[in-house]
C-alpha cells in the first residue's frame, strides 16, 4: 500500500486576513483567497472558522466597506469550505489566548496539522506558536512562500 504525500502547503487563514481580502481585491490576502479557491494550497477550515468567518464578514460596518450583501459573502464562504480540508476539533485548547476567538482559530490550526497560521495579528497567537511550535506569518509571507513553491 502506497500513501501520496501532498507537497501543498497547509494554510488557516485567520479571521482579519479574509476581511482584508473582501475590502480590497489587490492585496496579498485577496491573492490567497483567489489561491485557495484555485487550490493551490491545502484551505484548513472548521465549523467554529466557518460561522466566524460568516458572523464577521456580514457585520454592517464591513459590509459597508467590501458593498457585498449577506448572500454574495455567504457564497463566497461556501466556495472556500467547497475547496477546502474540513478540520474536525478533537481537542479544545481553551483558554489559552486573550481573545476567545483567537482559541477557535488556534484548534482549527492544531487539529488540521497547519504548517502556516496566516494572520494580521502575530502578536495575539505569540503563546501559542511557543506552546504549539506554530509558523505564523502574515499574508504577504504566505504568498511569497506560495510563489516560491510554485516555482520549485
Amino acid at each position: 500500500m502506497s500513501y501520496a504525500i501532498s507537497s501543498r502547503l497547509r494554510l488557516a487563514l485567520d479571521t482579519d486576513v479574509l476581511v482584508a481580502a473582501m475590502r480590497s481585491r489587490g492585496g496579498a490576502s485577496w491573492q490567497l483567497v483567489d489561491r485557495a479557491l484555485a487550490r493551490e494550497f491545502t484551505l484548513l477550515l472548521s465549523v467554529p472558522l466557518v460561522l466566524e468567518y460568516e458572523a464577521v464578514l456580514t457585520r454592517e460596518e464591513h459590509r459597508k466597506v467590501h458593498g457585498l450583501s449577506v448572500l454574495e459573502v455567504g457564497e463566497i464562504i461556501n466556495s472556500l469550505a467547497s475547496v477546502a480540508d474540513p478540520v474536525q476539533i478533537r481537542f479544545l485548547w481553551r483558554p489559552l489566548l486573550s481573545d476567545p476567538t483567537d482559541d477557535m482559530v488556534l484548534e482549527s490550526v492544531v487539529n488540521g496539522r497547519a504548517d502556516l497560521l496566516v494572520t494580521f495579528n502575530r502578536e495575539d497567537f505569540t503563546a501559542a506558536a511557543k506552546a504549539f511550535a506554530l509558523e505564523i506569518v502574515r499574508p504577504s509571507e504566505a504568498l511569497r512562500r506560495l510563489r516560491a513553491r510554485s516555482r520549485e
